[in-house]
């Protein structure tokens, strides 16, 4: 008879009201010493052990726990340092954070997206370095549970190949030459693990979920057979997720003790019915989804339980989320304001595994054993279901109306540009910003009092005004060509439409970790997408009254809202997707009847979307074509589309960028060091583009040389006529001092340039 055991892969790390950004941000600006924060954070790290303790769930992972990312945090324990920190203490906290977010000296490592998700890690660099064991994390952390709470937890480690494959500084053909570097290096911390009384060790190894090539499947069986052989103790718990396991008869057989696989995303069900499973090995199964934020349909859980049990023949199956729960909100009990049929329809991390703990009992002792919780599911359930949010009739007809249509501008790029340069009349290498200014205290606190009912909406609109006049005159005075009106009305530019958009609603605490400290509120999905009213126009209007030149209208395009949601699961993503894009149709309408001739549809999370199976790509691309054309299409040949996207691969999705047909595009690249201006030598794009000429995810100020070094590479391969000069992304997060000095370095650069390129083409 089969043994079912609940199991997590991971918790959040923030916090229930983000107690943990608040502990980095006071560190960082020297509100308190390292001591304080190290108290603050082990308190933090052990009542969230506490709670998963007292939830009654078996397998509770240690390790997963950060001070900013667990891939940065697996490469300094490594001592995968960049050289330009090396002559800093290798296990100083400072060093770590300047990696993170660069020091006077040097500029921060490279940061990106963790697989298709919203969570940014920071890129190790492996050239120069020699790895070794600095610190066993994992270790500290398990002898910490044990000795504090006697919890013999499960450490959670980064997997050796999915860490070098997610590191930078070497070849194609070196990546199996630097496993085998690691490969001692993990052993011993397995060894250690294991003779301190670890029983289970978790190493995720997402990577299997994508196109690996066969060359790069044998290597991670070496890898396995290699830490068997070194770690023979050890037992292993090799996890996926995300997608389906690539090659998976294959990796089944790996001399691992169990496997762990993701049975929300992917065909996992499909595999281990036709190949079965080994007997030897344990099956953790994902059966509750760890990245978004609805109650699960319990009785169809228990019935994929059931299935997945029928399918293999093995004694223990792990029952436990899809992947760790880092991606959604801790819990939903802070939630006071929303109306309860959309409350009971959630589940956070905490009711996550509360289900899991119910699957669990309901799958050992029986249907009937969680009879009431069942019942009180579907109840919730089908409230939400039911409800008014989901039945809009006119959403459904103009979704309707769109089907097997082409939608496209009017007249080509070519003809367009000619038209938008004489109505824009900009200078060559013209300068903007990419869209937000710095939100200080003061519009933060004056946002809370709004909300709290202690100043009216009048008393608001009339601050925002002023905030917005200030920034307008000091973007004149820096004399930067496209102007923005900065977004101070707005705390999250995915949120804010969520709070205006028919069949949106917002959470109090619903916060997830995005990168370091910064934490978003995804806006919930809960139904049928719609326009009402202008959400941007009264804003965009006053700033460019202030002005002559031209102020951007700022909005977020439809695959990122959807993409930085949390999405109702009762229609296909696409169609909510289009919802979302006929919606913001109209606001780009209004805009450019209010004579706004720029008008920026941002779409950074194009690309982490993307499915982890290529073989997925293409009705994904079509998808987000359609959806952003939707939005932008309809507006006149001599309105300009500006879109902005943060780092994305560009190589990999070069054709899908050009077919969104948008007139400027700009994108991240200063903290991939120019390694995205590769693309266009190689690569002919017609359109005009602004690539991130420094880093806004880093608090230091760039050079004049510095910014003009990044200009002049990319004029190498792009034609000036086509390069705008912007930061490479919004500088909301920025202190006004430096975002200041900044923009005046910036635009300072640019001046230098033009001239030199005029003084060139006479």
């Amino acid at each position: 008879m089969t043994t079912f055991i609940s199991s997590n892969l991971g918790y959040p790390r923030i916090g229930e009201k983000r107690e943990w950004k608040h502990a980095l941000e006071s560190f960082w600006g020297n509100n308190i010493t390292e001591k304080a924060l190290i108290n603050q954070t082990t308190k933090l790290r052990l009542a969230n052990l506490e709670k998963q303790q007292k939830l009654g769930i078996d397998w509770i992972p240690v390790g997963d726990f950060s001070f900013y990312d667990h891939v940065l945090d697996t490469a300094f324990s490594f001592g995968v340092i960049p050289t330009r920190f090396q002559d800093l203490d290798e296990k100083s906290l400072d060093t770590y954070f300047g990696i993170a977010r660069g020091t006077k000296e040097a500029v921060a490592a490279e940061m990106t997206k963790w697989f298709n998700t919203n969570y940014h890690y920071i890129v190790p660099e492996l050239n120069d370095v020699t790895p070794k064991l600095v610190e066993n994390r994992p270790l500290t952390y398990f002898l910490e549970a044990k000795e504090k709470l006697g919890i013999i937890g499960k450490p959670v480690l980064i997997g050796p190949v999915t860490f070098v494959k997610l590191s930078k500084g070497y070849e194609e053909n070196e990546l199996s030459d630097w496993v085998e570097k690691f490969l001692p290096l993990y052993a011993q911390v397995l060894n250690e693990l294991t003779e301190a009384g670890a029983e289970w060790i978790q190493i995720d190894e997402p990577i299997l979920g994508t196109n690996i090539s066969n060359q790069e499947l044998e290597l991670i069986e070496k890898t396995y057979q290699t830490l068997r052989a070194e770690a023979p103790q050890a037992k292993i718990l090799l996890q996926t997720y995300f997608e389906t396991v690539q090659h998976y008869q294959k990796v089944v057989q790996f001399p691992v003790n169990g496997i762990g696989l993701d049975f929300i995303h992917g065909e996992s069900l499909e595999l281990i019915k036709k190949w079965g499973f080994p007997k030897d090995k344990v099956l953790a199964a994902g059966v509750i989804n760890g990245r978004n934020v609805w109650r699960a349909d319990l009785d169809t859980t228990l019935e994929l339980v059931e299935e997945i049990n029928g399918a293999v023949d093995v004694e223990t199956i792990i029952l436990q989320p899809s992947c760790s729960l880092l991606h959604v909100p801790v819990t939903k009990d802070s939630e006071s304001k929303m109306d309860p049929i959309i409350l009971n329809g959630l589940s956070f991390a905490d009711e996550k595994l509360k289900e899991i703990q119910a699957i669990t009992e309901g799958a050992n002792k029986g249907k009937a054993s969680i009879q009431t919780i069942l019942e009180e599911s579907k109840t919730a359930r089908e409230a939400l279901a039911h409800s008014s949010y989901r039945q809009n009739q006119s959403v459904a007809q103009e979704l309707k109306e769109l089907e097997g249509e082409e939608v496209k501008r009017t007249i080509p790029f070519s003809e367009r540009i000619r038209l938008q340069r004489e109505e824009l009349k900009l200078p060559i290498l013209p300068t903007t910003t990419i869209g937000s200014l710095p939100q200080t205290a003061e519009v933060k606190g004056t946002r809370t009092k709004w909300r709290k009912g202690d100043i009216t909406n009048q008393e608001y609109l009339e601050f925002i005004d002023i905030e917005t006049k200030k920034w307008i005159q000091i973007q004149e005075d820096l004399d930067l060509d496209v102007l923005v009106h900065g977004e101070f009305e707005r705390t999250d530019m995915v949120e804010f439409f969520g709070e205006k958009l028919n069949g949106f609603a917002v959470t109090e605490f619903g916060w997830v970790q995005s990168y370091g400290s910064r934490c978003v509120k995804p806006p919930l999905v809960v139904g049928d997408v719609s326009w009402s009213n202008p959400m941007t126009v009264r804003e965009i209007v006053f700033a460019q009254s202030l002005t002559k030149k031209p102020v951007k209208g700022m909005l977020t395009g439809p695959v990122t809202i959807l993409n930085w949601s949390f999405v109702h699961e009762e229609l296909p993503r696409f169609t909510v997707q289009n919802q979302i894009a006929l919606a913001l149709e109209k606001e780009v309408l209004a805009l450019e009847k209010a004579g706004v001739q720029i008008i920026q549809v941002d779409e950074p999370a194009l690309r982490e979307g993307l499915p982890l199976d290529h073989l997925k790509w293409p009705a994904y691309f079509d998808a987000a074509i359609k959806a952003f054309r939707i939005s932008t299409a309809t507006v006149k040949p001599s309105t300009q589309i500006h879109t902005h996207m943060c780092y994305s691969e560009f190589s990999e999705i070069f054709e899908v960028i050009d077919a969104l047909d948008a007139d400027v595009i700009s994108i991240e690249t200063s903290r991939s060091h120019g390694e995205l201006i590769d693309t266009f030598e190689k690569n002919k794009y017609d359109k005009e583009i602004g690539l991130g000429v420094y880093d806004i995810h880093s608090p230091r100020v760039p050079s004049v040389e510095e910014i003009k070094l990044n200009i002049e590479r990319a004029l190498r391969t792009i034609d000036a006529k086509q390069f705008w000069i912007n930061p490479d992304c919004g500088l909301k997060t920025r202190g006004e001092a430096e975002t200041v000095a900044a923009l005046e370095n910036m635009i300072t650069a640019a001046k230098q340039v033009r001239e030199a390129y005029s003084v060139t083409n006479k």
